[in-house]
C-alpha cells in the first residue's frame, strides 16, 4: 500500500495515476496528523509526499520520519510537477527498493550460509575426536556416526 500526504485537489487524480503504476492500493492523506496516524494503523511500501505540505508544517516533518517504518519515501513538488513526474519518480523508488531489498536479503543469506558452514565443520571435528577415543562404546560410536553423517548431509546442501 502507498500513503500519499497531499492537500492539494488534485490528490484523488493523482492517487489514482500512483494505484495503476504501482499496482497496490493508495491511501490518501491531507496533513501530516492525518498520514501520521494513517502510518501507525499500516504499513506502507512508498509514501510520497508534497514538498509543499511538508514546507507548510516543517514541525510534523520529524514525526512522520519517525514513522515511516521500511516504506522508501518519495519527495515530489506538486506544484510543479505533473502527475506523470510523480508516477515515474515513485516508480523509481520501488524499484530501488525492491533492489535493496533483494540484495539485503542475498548478503544475510550468504552470512548465515558461511556461519552454519563454521558451525558444521567444529561438528565434523568434534566427531571425529570423538570417534578416536579409545573404547568408545558401540552405543555412542553409532551415534557419533549418525551425527557425523547428519553434519556431511548439511554441508553439502549448504554447498
Amino acid at each position: 500500500m502507498i500513503l500519499l500526504i497531499t492537500f492539494l485537489a488534485k490528490a484523488q487524480d493523482c492517487a489514482k495515476a500512483l494505484q495503476e503504476v504501482a499496482a497496490e492500493p493508495v491511501q490518501v492523506a491531507a496533513t501530516l496528523h492525518e498520514a501520521v496516524t494513517q502510518l501507525q494503523a499500516q504499513e506502507f511500501s512508498a509514501v510520497v509526499f508534497d514538498q509543499l505540505l511538508l514546507d507548510a508544517e516543517p514541525d510534523d516533518v520529524d514525526t512522520i520520519v519517525k514513522h515511516i517504518g521500511t516504506a522508501v519515501p518519495v519527495f515530489s513538488n506538486f506544484a510543479t510537477s505533473g502527475i506523470e513526474r510523480i508516477s515515474r519518480e515513485l516508480r523509481a523508488a520501488l524499484h530501488r527498493r525492491k533492489r535493496d531489498s533483494l540484495a539485503a536479503r542475498q548478503e544475510a543469506q550468504q552470512t548465515l550460509r558461511m556461519e552454519l558452514k563454521d558451525t558444521i565443520t567444529a561438528l565434523l571435528i568434534s566427531c571425529e575426536m570423538a570417534l578416536d577415543v579409545p573404547n568408545l562404546p558401540l552405543f555412542a560410536e553409532t551415534k557419533m556416526r549418525a551425527v557425523d553423517a547428519l553434519a556431511r548431509e548439511m554441508r553439502t546442501k549448504l554447498g
